[in-house]
C-alpha cells in the first residue's frame, strides 16, 4: 500500500518549490518524463471494471515499463480522520511489448498522459517521494512530441510514501509532518480533493528566490 497526498501549484512558482525541496531534501532532483497509458478491461473480463496504468518512463535511454494497479483505500472512521489517502496499489516491471499483451488480453485505451518534470526520492522517517509535472494530453494516438497541457500555468505536485499494515501510521505522521513545510506554497490533501492554489505562495515564493532557499532544515 501507499500513502499519497497531491496538490496544484502555478507554473510560475514551481522554481521556488525546487529550492525549497532541495533544501529539505538534501539530494538531487531527477528529470522525469512519464507516458502513462491507462485500460480499462472490456466485458471479456467479467462484469466488474478494471484499471491498470502503463508507465513509459522515456527520460531514460532506453524506455522503462511499469504495470501500475492502484486498488481501493482504505474506510473506516479512523481513515477518514487522517489528511493522508492509504490505498492499494501493485507495481510491476514490464517489457516493452507489455501495452500489446492488454490489447490481447482484452483491455481497451481509455486515456493518455504525458508528466514531465522532476522528482525528488529520500528518507524522511519514511521513504518519501515528491513529484512536480505538467500534465498534458495527446491530440493524436501516442503523440508524446505533440502533447499540450492539460491545465495551463498549473503542475501537479503528489508526495507518495509505501507503507504497509503494519508501519502505515508512522508513515502517514511522516508525510503530514513533510507537508507542513511546504505549506506557504501549497495546501496538499487526499487525492479528489481540490483545494485551489495558496494566497501566500507568491510571496513565500518571492522570499524563497531572494534567498536561494536558505539552509537545510
Amino acid at each position: 500500500m501507499e500513502c499519497v497526498v497531491q496538490g496544484i501549484i502555478e507554473t510560475q512558482h514551481v522554481e521556488a518549490l525546487e529550492i525549497l525541496l532541495q533544501g529539505l531534501c538534501g539530494v538531487h532532483r531527477e528529470r522525469l518524463r512519464i507516458h502513462e497509458i491507462c485500460l480499462k478491461s472490456g466485458p471479456n473480463l467479467g462484469i466488474v471494471s478494471s484499471e491498470v496504468r502503463l508507465l513509459c518512463d522515456i527520460e531514460q535511454p532506453e524506455p522503462t515499463w511499469t504495470v501500475r494497479h492502484v486498488g481501493g483505500s482504505m474506510r473506516g472512521a479512523g481513515a477518514e480522520q487522517i489528511s493522508v489517502l492509504i490505498r492499494t496499489v501493485v507495481e510491476s516491471k514490464a517489457s516493452k511489448n507489455v501495452l500489446r499483451l492488454f490489447y490481447a488480453l482484452g483491455y481497451k485505451l481509455d486515456h493518455e498522459l504525458l508528466k514531465v518534470g522532476f522528482a525528488f526520492h529520500f528518507h524522511r522517517g519514511a521513504q518519501i517521494t515528491v513529484t512536480v509535472s505538467s500534465v498534458n494530453k495527446m491530440l493524436k494516438l501516442h503523440a508524446t512530441d505533440d502533447a499540450v497541457p492539460v491545465t495551463p500555468g498549473i503542475q501537479l505536485v503528489e508526495v507518495t510514501a509505501p507503507a504497509t499494515s503494519e508501519n502505515y501510521t508512522e508513515v502517514v505522521a511522516a508525510v503530514s509532518s513533510f507537508c507542513e513545510y511546504l505549506a506557504p506554497l501549497l495546501h496538499l490533501s487526499k487525492p479528489g480533493i481540490s483545494t485551489g492554489v495558496v494566497p501566500t505562495a507568491a510571496a513565500a515564493a518571492a522570499s524563497l528566490m531572494s534567498d536561494g532557499g536558505g539552509t537545510t532544515l
